[in-house]
């Protein structure tokens, strides 16, 4: 009986779609990857015109064409009719600033992305500089990365790499935030229910998986982007402003009362100080928003994703602790310099500053 109904339902699509007048989003069935996945979540989360939204995965175009908005199917893209497929030749959209071409992810996100930063501040005015930034943010630190994998666009030139003779030193498994999605298809040889609308129902409810399991990670981003990397902005610019009261260069930066996400907001400003002003070099903080805690010292990377920092600590104090390390840095206090000298850590706030103006000098 339950075959009979899926059946059924399958049948009567195409009638229900051109009587009803509920809001349906089209997509393709078949083998499903994280872009239409992000595009369908992104969506009915985040949009109340599609909260209702009900899903239809199929390639005929007799239901595409009845479908409200239709994402990574049908050979169009034209947001006035809500159509968003990359698939078509000659296509080339990019989001502003970014070379990736777009996939039906970052489509939606282009043109829907502003309102769902909007909500998530509360803030009314979808064109603000706030929600400016956290737009571009989140499609350059996420979306960015499906619209690459889905359009077969590598992090790395095959060919620099090749020239450069660079091979990978261990393999990372393959998980990647499409590889998220794709691990949710069946396998090759999974058991396929016989009856065709029950295997595309089963097909269906994983893709329905798949489109959750990639929007909870979305939803984290989003959270982190509005609710703590915005806010620091203002506490590094604050710092940023401050720096030359430590050293007449301003080579060091101190967030006085707690830690924040201080990389992205200190290389913009430092694009907006210009060449001329001095890099800065070291950031200190406390670790815990008490009066007594512990400082550190942390070196700033020659870019937010390397190990490899502008100016490491003294290789001497490398690898050292407590009274061992004051003898050789010359600090009263000191609690740990990490074996890469990235990071060290000081009993106050007097001694991880003298342990960043020696390393200024060494």
């Amino acid at each position: 009986m339950l075959r009979t109904l899926v059946r059924k339902m399958a049948e009567n699509a195409p009638k229900r779609l051109k009587t009803s007048d509920e809001v349906v989003i089209g997509t393709h069935n078949g083998h499903f990857h994280a872009d239409e996945a992000l595009a369908v979540h992104m969506l009915r989360t985040h949009v109340p015109a599609y909260q209702s939204a009900r899903l239809v995965r199929t390639r005929d175009p007799a239901v595409l064409a009845e479908c409200h908005t239709v994402v990574d199917v049908g050979g169009e893209y034209d947001p006035a009719r809500h159509r968003y497929d990359h698939h078509q030749r000659g296509f080339t959209t990019t989001f502003p600033g970014r070379p990736t071409k777009l996939s039906s992810a970052g489509l939606v996100y282009l043109h829907f992305g502003r309102e769902i930063v909007a909500r998530k501040l509360g803030a009314e005015d979808r064109e603000s500089e706030a929600v400016g930034l956290v737009w571009a943010k989140l499609y350059e630190s996420f979306v960015e990365a499906l619209d690459a994998h889905d359009n077969g666009i590598g992090v790395y030139d095959p060919a620099g790499l090749s020239a450069a003779g660079l091979e990978k030193r261990f393999s990372d498994g393959g998980f990647t935030l499409g590889a998220v999605v794709g691990r949710l298809n069946p396998n090759w040889n999974d058991p396929v229910p016989e009856d065709p609308a029950e295997a595309q129902a089963a097909e269906d409810a994983r893709f329905e998986q798949a489109s959750r399991r990639i929007g909870e990670e979305f939803d984290r981003d989003l959270d982190y982007y509005t609710r703590a990397w915005l806010p620091a902005r203002e506490v590094v610019a604050e710092a940023y402003n401050e720096r030359k009261q430590y050293d007449e260069q301003g080579r060091i930066v101190v967030l006085k009362r707690q830690s924040a996400p201080w990389k992205d907001h200190l290389y913009s400003l430092e694009d907006q100080a210009g060449p001329e002003a001095a890099k800065v070099l070291y950031v200190l903080y406390p670790e815990k928003p008490v009066p007594d805690a512990k400082w550190r010292i942390q070196c700033v990377p020659v870019a937010k994703d390397s190990f490899e920092s502008r100016k490491p600590l003294p290789a001497e104090w490398r690898g050292f602790r407590d009274e061992e390390l004051d003898a050789i840095s010359g600090v009263p206090g000191s609690v740990f310099v990490h074996a890469s000298g990235f990071i060290g850590g000081n009993k106050t706030f007097d001694g991880v500053l003298a342990m960043a103006k020696k390393a200024l000098e060494a």
